[in-house]
């Protein structure tokens, strides 16, 4: 295929060369009807770009097959057999996947699952009635961080859960930190079960080999990605690619039809082209220049006193395969001041947002649009909020539980939990109840309790206490953390 070819993105060029017009939604009708205080502030060119994707940008028919050449095309790019493209998120892609793997019958499978995945992952759990076998991951009990499970965890799982139609492991993780995709593909495929990766920080290692590797060169059978994250797409811009027999093309196809809008925005799909080609024709050069102006970044950054920067100590035996080094991790606990209140001060000073902040760190994600000048401005930031932090005031203290105390008991499936008959009860009093709600400080979005598990002391107290300290805690019924959803 011709990888110059944007088959969206031509096609938008055209409809507009064509002066078309619809009568048809949307209703503003490419600005035309939008308020002018709406139009001072995003423009018209958003409005002209957004028409329907058939009826509008192809025919009735969709006769041109714009959007299937594009996803063609993007297969082709990152070596996979068929591509799919969402402007819902991997949020969607990954719960297609998991209903083409462990869906079915009245509860669904199971599916083995890496315990530290992403709140959406659980969302997909709730929705479709699959049993989560959970994967433990690794925990640095001294940092209070988990790495990904490795392939003996994966394969110890397995042991205990033969019947599980599959496993979904998350890799890269939101700090970067990545999983051995290749060994646990031979553990998965060893048993011919399909291995799904939730790839959404992603988009980008296709495209340069000093990154960490790609899911498909590793073997997996579906990996999904957010272009939003770490590529140049729209937020929601979200692909999911298939390689290999084991997981039904047309099965995974309609589970995805099932959970996408049909009234997708050519924007996203249009972006998700585009960047498809920028990488292809020049991703090499900029993603080498990303990861050169990460490493000076890390070094200047580990200048500033009590600041870590996170790196090696990250990776072992014993902790993560791999490690994206454009996502920069600091640790700031020797600062006496919590990465909440960093990533606060940050955005209230310097006007400057971090990607993560937590108890004793904060995540900076550089992507390849960053230069010297966002680079300079970070550490600036930095080194301004350094000299202010000797001023706060102490962090409340968060009380931090064993990795043992974090492991949960599963009593029921997700779905039973959520839709069963539930009762608010106060955080004082739910130690021993069964959850019936996800409880997750995001970001990074993994849920420190997914309904089904038996509550205890250790991660209520945790969560509290984490809530007094600055943890954001958005999906819970009461957000202040006073009472809990549990299974009556």
């Amino acid at each position: 295929m011709d990888q110059s070819e944007a088959p969206l993105l031509d096609a938008l060029a055209d409809y507009h060369d064509k002066h078309r017009y619809g009568f048809t939604p949307p209703g503003h009708r490419q600005g035309r009807g939008t308020d002018d205080r709406v139009l001072a502030v995003l423009g018209r060119e958003p409005f002209l770009d957004d028409v329907l994707a058939s009826g509008g940008l192809d025919d009735r028919k969709t006769s041109n097959q714009y959007l299937k050449r594009a996803e063609d095309l993007m297969a082709e790019a990152v070596g996979a057999d068929v591509a799919w493209f969402s402007t819902c998120g991997s949020s969607l892609s990954v719960k297609a996947a998991m209903m083409a793997v462990a869906g079915g019958g009245e509860s669904g499978g199971s599916l083995l699952v890496g315990r530290d995945s992403h709140k959406s992952v659980v969302a997909g759990l709730i929705f479709s009635g699959v049993q989560p076998r959970w994967i433990t991951p690794r925990w640095d009990a001294e940092r209070h961080f988990s790495h990904p499970p490795s392939p003996q965890e994966v394969e110890e799982t397995w042991q205990q859960h033969p019947d599980a139609a599959g496993a979904l492991v998350v890799s890269p993780s939101p700090y970067g930190t990545c999983a051995d995709i290749a060994g646990i593909a031979d553990v998965c495929h060893a048993r011919n079960k399909p291995l799904i990766i939730d790839e959404a920080w992603g988009a980008h290692l296709p495209f340069h080999e000093d990154l960490p590797t790609w899911a498909m060169d590793a073997g997996a059978d579906v990996c999904v990605v957010s272009v939003h994250k770490m590529g140049a797409g729209f937020e929601q811009g979200s692909v999911f690619h298939l390689q290999g027999d084991r997981i039904d093309q047309d099965r995974l196809s309609a589970c995805a039809d099932l959970l996408m809008t049909t009234s997708p925005n050519v924007l996203v799909y249009s972006a998700m082209d585009g960047w498809r080609r920028q990488m292809v024709e020049h991703g090499h050069e900029l993603l080498g220049a990303a990861l050169d102006l990460a490493a000076q970044l890390r070094q200047e950054i580990e200048m500033i006193p009590d600041v870590e920067v996170l790196d090696d100590e990250l990776l072992g035996v014993e902790a993560s395969h791999d490690l994206d080094r454009l996502q920069v991790m600091m640790d700031v606990s020797r600062t006496g001041t919590s990465g909440y209140q960093a990533a606060d001060w940050l955005r209230a000073n310097a006007h400057v947002d971090v990607g993560m902040s937590d108890h004793r760190r904060i995540l900076a994600t550089l992507s390849f649009a960053d230069d010297k000048s966002t680079a300079s401005r970070l550490t600036e930031a930095l080194r301004a909020w350094r000299k202010a932090a000797d001023g706060f005031d102490p962090s409340p203290r968060i009380e931090l539980p064993s990795p043992t105390e974090l492991q949960l008991d599963n009593v029921c499936s997700p779905r039973e939990a959520f839709f069963g008959r539930v009762e608010a009860v106060p955080l004082k009093r739910a130690a021993g109840r069964v959850a019936a709600e996800q409880i997750t400080p995001y970001p990074p979005g993994i849920p420190a309790v997914v309904p089904g598990e038996r509550l205890n002391d250790a991660v209520l107290d945790y969560l509290c206490s984490g809530a007094r300290a600055g943890m954001n805690v958005p999906d819970a019924a009461d957000p202040s953390l006073q009472t809990i959803r549990v299974l009556a």
